[in-house]
């Protein structure tokens, strides 16, 4: 059974306000997951059911087949999302600047690119046929936190207690506190072995893995993203995706009070509640993501007719398709990215930009020139402005870059 355990937290002396205060207070320790059995209602094995549907249909939809550059764009959006819900904003144009030109990248750039990488590093651990382990979690959260401020602490298990709060000077008040960080190796060992597990719907073991990963909290810091990438790991390990991620978060954080409220319903012994929740988000996720490929696809289509139908596999064709990956490069990087030589990308992007696919902009600390797909944010921008609407009424509108009125391909 979930039990508390009473802790005695020890003021400063001399400190100012609650960082002073002495005071006992309760942390959460779940039940472990071996043995677990869900309780499928009706209402949830349609959720499962439809969620499957959306998924395949992503996965297969001729709307976005071959559009390898489609999956860059969902991981982006899947890693942003999974950033803001940290408060960490950052716009889709922002992030490909920094992704452009590292050296020029600012503190919040830095985090949601390693989120991107971590985010990569869970995908393709998702794809080894191999029994998860705790290396792996770790694996994972050093991955988010190298290059960042909390580089220190990457890779490693909390040695203290933490707490869910706004005060971070003691968890006085706390919205949550997690377990004790001595029955955190345990924890998160047994959750690695429910990860393993074959015998539950693939959708519902995701849901249940990252909410009990939530509970035990076992970093310092980059729970939430290490916990959301986990969600890939469980999808992708039981074939449930392939080329494309759905980006859940995207929509999580569109209803962040819902998905709250989620967790705490796991906690309180009601999983079935918070798979709900979770399966209707990734189900939204993946049908925004078809709708978002369709686009993507005639936004190319128009791309190649402006630029006056070029020869399938000539290097403007090619650039018109793998533009998704790289919205803002420069020649030398579209050289590299579609594997020709310079003059030959020099030809292509100037191409581009006289039918008004690419229009030049200066990026960087050093001023670098370089071309941007404006049209290719716009729809992210769009695509992240839909998702934000909350299905739940009464539910704030969060953060989104503003819808572009201009429509136009530059």
């Amino acid at each position: 059974m979930p039990r508390y355990v009473r802790r005695h937290w020890e003021g400063v002396p001399g400190g100012y306000g609650r960082s002073a205060r002495s005071f006992d207070y309760d942390a959460f320790v779940p039940d472990t997951l071996d043995g677990l059995r869900l309780d499928y209602s009706a209402s949830l094995v349609e959720a499962i059911t439809q969620a499957e549907l959306a998924i395949r249909d992503l996965e297969g939809s001729a709307s976005v087949a071959g559009l390898e550059s489609l999956s860059h764009q969902l991981l982006r959006a899947e890693s942003v999302a999974s950033s803001w819900i940290e408060g960490l904003q950052l716009s889709q144009r922002r992030l490909a600047r920094a992704l452009f030109d590292t050296d020029a990248a600012d503190g919040t750039a830095r985090a949601v690119m390693g989120n991107i990488e971590a985010m990569e590093q869970a995908i393709r651990l998702g794809a080894e046929a191999r029994a998860l382990a705790l290396d792996d979690v770790l694996s994972i959260h050093r991955r988010l936190l190298e290059g960042t401020r909390d580089e220190a602490i990457a890779g490693r298990l909390r040695e203290r207690q933490n707490w869910i709060g706004r005060d971070p000077s003691s968890p006085y008040g706390a919205e949550f506190v997690p377990p004790p960080e001595s029955e955190v190796p345990g924890l998160v060992a047994d959750l690695c072995t429910f990860m393993n597990r074959t015998d539950l719907p693939a959708i519902a073991q995701a849901a249940v893995a990252h909410a009990q990963f939530e509970t035990i909290h076992p970093f310092a810091d980059g729970n939430g993203r290490v916990g959301r990438a986990f969600i890939h790991v469980v999808l992708r390990r039981r074939g449930v995706v392939e080329d494309f991620v759905p980006p859940v978060s995207v929509v999580l954080a569109a209803n962040i009070r819902r998905y709250v409220d989620g967790l705490t319903a796991f906690r309180l012994g009601k999983p079935g509640e918070w798979c709900e929740i979770f399966t209707r988000s990734l189900r939204d996720a993946a049908i925004g993501s078809v709708e978002l490929g369709g686009q993507f696809l005639a936004l190319q289509d128009s791309w190649r007719e402006a630029a006056g139908r070029p020869r399938r596999g000539s290097a403007t064709d090619r650039l018109i398709g793998s533009l998704g990956r790289r919205p803002i490069l420069d020649i030398k990087a579209a050289s590299q990215l579609v594997g020709v030589s310079y003059p030959q990308a020099r030809d292509a992007v100037l191409g581009l930009e006289a039918a008004g696919a690419l229009k030049p902009v200066i990026v960087g600390r050093r001023r670098n020139r370089a071309w941007e797909a404006s049209a290719i944010l716009a729809l992210l921008d769009d695509f992240e402005f839909e998702a934000t609407t909350p299905s739940r009424d009464g539910e704030p509108r969060r953060a989104s870059p503003k819808r572009r009125a201009d429509k136009a391909t530059t």
